[in-house]
């Protein structure tokens, strides 16, 4: 059966759908995150977010979470979170600190140098 809610990770324009689950600190930072422009970094932060919460990586085609889709999956997950609304920003800040560095890290890789793996180097 396929699901035409189910993405390969949480997808943002899900984001609204999980706005009123929780009190005013989690419906603000919802509605921070999906008033900004597409890809900006707190939609990807808030994203991973999900990701990790959700356990988008071990979803696949055929299971249980999948069938049901990407907007019943985050729901469930956002309203049995057993911390408080202040612990879902701490993972969103500790998330969006995580994006930051590995954008930093993206923009600095090309001055690093071509890489050569062990099967193209040229000494041999």
């Amino acid at each position: 059966m396929y699901q035409s809610d189910a993405e390969i990770l949480f997808p943002m324009r899900e984001a609204p759908y999980l706005r009123d689950l929780r009190g005013n600190a989690w419906c603000e930072l919802v509605q921070m995150v999906t008033d900004e422009p597409e890809a900006s970094l707190n939609q990807l932060a808030f994203s991973l977010l999900l990701v990790r919460l959700s356990g988008c990586l071990t979803c696949h085609t055929d299971s249980y979470r999948a069938m049901r889709g990407c907007t019943i999956c985050a729901t469930q997950v956002i309203r049995r979170f057993k911390g408080e609304d202040k612990d879902l920003i701490e993972l969103f800040r500790n998330a969006r600190k995580d994006v930051k560095r590995f954008l930093r890290f993206d923009r600095h890789s090309d001055s690093m140098g071509e890489i050569q793996l062990p099967t193209e180097r040229k000494d041999e």
